[in-house]
């Protein structure tokens, strides 16, 4: 959807500076993904439009690895070959898993149901 200058540009004092765009969410609650650069993979419990959680956290991450903010971030019941925790990850580091594996992540038999197929499905989906 093309916006019009208007809704492209916010007006400051003396400024006129760049609204953020919202990019569409790649992946959905439910999804299984596998980070790009990092051996961990996970379950999508959440997805935040855009960056939402603290500048400390986003400058802890290396420079020439952090992600930029204008894009979405997703919440993880996340998993490595040794441990289950939760993560919070750009959508650019996030790639489809394919791996049929069930995820082990004690939290997730409270929230999703595991199909046939290996789908996870929310057990209580949120009314529209």
């Amino acid at each position: 959807m093309e916006m019009n200058k208007s809704e492209r540009y916010a007006q400051t004092d003396t400024k006129l500076t760049m609204k953020p765009t919202m990019k569409e969410a790649k992946f959905a609650i439910g999804a299984v993904v596998r980070h790009r650069l990092f051996p961990f993979r996970g379950l999508i419990f959440d997805i935040d439009p855009v960056f939402a959680n603290t500048e400390a956290w986003w400058l802890a991450i290396p420079e020439d690895i952090r992600p930029s903010k204008d894009q979405p971030f997703y919440h993880l019941y996340a998993e490595n070959s040794e441990s289950t925790y939760l993560a919070y990850v750009s959508e650019q580091n996030l790639l489809p898993d394919d791996n049929p594996t069930p995820l082990r992540h004690p939290d997730i038999a409270d929230e999703f149901l595991r199909d046939r197929k290996g789908k996870y499905k929310l057990r209580h989906p949120a009314p529209n």
